[in-house]
């Protein structure tokens, strides 16, 4: 395992971390049921072959965004038996349902308490957007952080981001930040925070974590075949995840890469990857290789949705992610094998453009209208 510094936190953590948003399920598919026996398998594996940074939020692995989901829970129990000690913890303050200052002590002695820990290494404000920031400068972000960082709750304070660059600038530049997290990856170069957003970051010497990495998925399993061609044209034959991985390690203001793994053969894949991959490792024509295949990706794709769930549950029962998925796929390979597989109440024509779903899509996607085209290209 390869590490890195972690800006201005003084800390050393490795270069791949555990991401746990998309931990192992029991059967039934329900979010909230997470197979606990084979996730503990697999973080405590990835932390006895040199994983140290441990990432959860209070929403993941729940049935919505208004309550504590079950991954919190659950890494407190994975962590127990000396693992605690071995890794940097990472979660984040649910931003969206902050109110009042009191609300942000609230939560985050909920998550020491669900997490059973006494303090949060790397506590981040998820998500943030413009209409939550403002709600939380007023409420007193920066007082709250700085307190508990006094009081020993938490190490280091950073936050999360799903909106414009001008935004994320200007979010940097507010509060001392330790370190940020964004989502980056070879079709994300000119999205939300992006490669200005994340040399402006690492220039102002905070740690930078990257999410989506692969795009939910979808630069691993779900690349047109004109794509895995172009990427078949380098010397050295590799995955597509390899492929997008090592791109985003190419970057040396990068820190560490979230990686939801969950299956033993990611561990083990995504382990001997970030070892072998240290900043400015791609060759000029691996890079190029890489950007062939970006283009027909992006030339391809209908709706920019990466099944984070943050629009989920939907009040009609439509499932949002997979409409997007199929249509997606439906572009990319010319046809699609689930669409017709979901009930009625899940399909797009669904959905009463009630517009809930709009004010918590990370992505800033048009939903209601782009399930109108979902309906129009698939039904």
């Amino acid at each position: 395992m390869l590490y890195r510094n972690f800006g201005k936190t003084n800390e050393t953590v490795s270069s791949l971390g555990f991401g746990c948003m998309r931990l192992p399920l029991l059967p039934g598919g329900d979010p909230s049921k997470i197979d606990e026996e084979k996730a503990t398998k697999l973080i405590r594996n990835a932390i006895d072959e040199g994983v140290t940074y441990i990432d959860t939020a209070y929403p993941y692995h729940g049935t919505g965004m208004g309550s504590g989901g079950e991954s919190e829970p659950f890494v407190g129990k994975a962590l127990k038996d000396g693992y605690r000690e071995k890794v940097k913890l990472a979660t984040k303050l649910p931003s969206w349902l902050i109110k009042t200052r009191s609300d942000m002590d609230k939560y985050l002695d909920e998550q020491l308490k669900r997490l059973q820990t006494d303090h949060i290494d790397f506590y981040l404000v998820h998500s943030l957007n413009r209409k939550d920031w403002d709600r939380l400068k007023e409420n007193g972000i920066d007082e709250f952080l700085d307190s508990a960082i006094k009081d020993g709750r938490i190490k280091h304070a950073g936050f999360s981001f799903h909106d414009k660059l001008d935004l994320f600038k200007e979010i940097v530049d507010y509060y001392d930040w330790s370190f940020c997290q964004i989502q980056y990856n070879y079709l994300d170069e000119e999205f939300q925070a992006g490669t200005e957003g994340l040399k402006y970051a690492a220039d102002r010497g905070l740690g930078v974590t990257i999410m989506e990495p692969l795009r939910g998925g979808k630069l691993a399993n779900n690349l047109p075949d004109e794509a895995r061609a172009a990427l078949n044209k380098g010397d050295v034959k590799r995955t597509p995840a390899e492929w997008a991985l090592k791109w985003v390690w190419n970057h040396p203001e990068v820190t560490v890469i979230l990686s939801g793994m969950n299956a033993m053969e990611q561990v083990t894949e995504n382990i001997r990857v970030a070892s072998e991959s240290p900043a400015n490792s791609l060759t000029e024509n691996e890079v190029k290789i890489i950007e062939e295949a970006r283009d027909i990706i992006k030339g391809k794709t209908k709706v920019n949705c990466t099944a984070c769930g943050y629009c989920m549950p939907c009040p009609q029962g439509v499932n949002i992610p997979r409409c997007f998925s199929s249509y997606n796929n439906s572009a990319m390979f010319g046809k699609d094998d689930f669409y017709n597989m979901l009930s009625t109440e899940q399909k797009a024509s669904n959905c009463v453009k009630c517009g809930r779903c709009e004010t918590h899509c990370p992505q800033g996607i048009s939903i209601r209208r782009e399930l109108e085209n979902v309906k129009a290209a698939l039904e």
